[in-house]
């Protein structure tokens, strides 16, 4: 597994998906861009799909076996905050509170609780209501 090129491919999709998110249905290259949006997807579930999925799978196993494993598109949020590049000359990521998919842990009770895909590095957060995110497994 190249880690690199999968923080690489992700982060590109982070920053499409930001694009995508400041323009208004009505502009003419909302489309477009979604389109961009879509095989970018499709080519990095391709690539990494099964890994992640197995990554998923094992942060629901620790956290909420009860839910079902989605795709790990279904993880990626819906906005990314992009940070300063590191020394390396890449861009870390984080995400507002809200973002991601719903799941149930037990030992949160009914506070909410989501899992998201973050890029810069490519891990996989856990967040709790607007109080607390951790970082529940991360690519290596």
């Amino acid at each position: 597994m190249d880690i690199n090129k999968l923080n690489e491919d992700f982060a590109k999709i982070a920053d499409k998906i930001n694009e995508l998110d400041e323009l208004d249905y009505s502009d003419e290259r909302y489309d477009d861009l979604e389109e961009e949006l879509h095989d970018m997807e499709d080519d990095f579930i391709e690539e990494f799909g099964e890994y992640l999925e197995d990554a998923i799978e094992g942060v629901h196993d620790k956290f909420c076996p009860d839910n079902d494993v989605l795709l790990p598109i279904a993880y990626f949020a819906k906005n990314y905050i992009r940070n300063q590049k590191d020394h390396k000359g890449r861009y870390s990521y984080d995400i507002e509170y809200g973002e991601g998919v719903p799941v149930t842990v037990k030992q949160f009770g009914d506070q909410e609780v989501k899992l998201v895909l973050v890029p810069g590095p490519t891990r996989l957060i856990v967040t709790i209501g607007e109080s607390a995110k951790q970082v529940a497994w991360k690519a290596d």
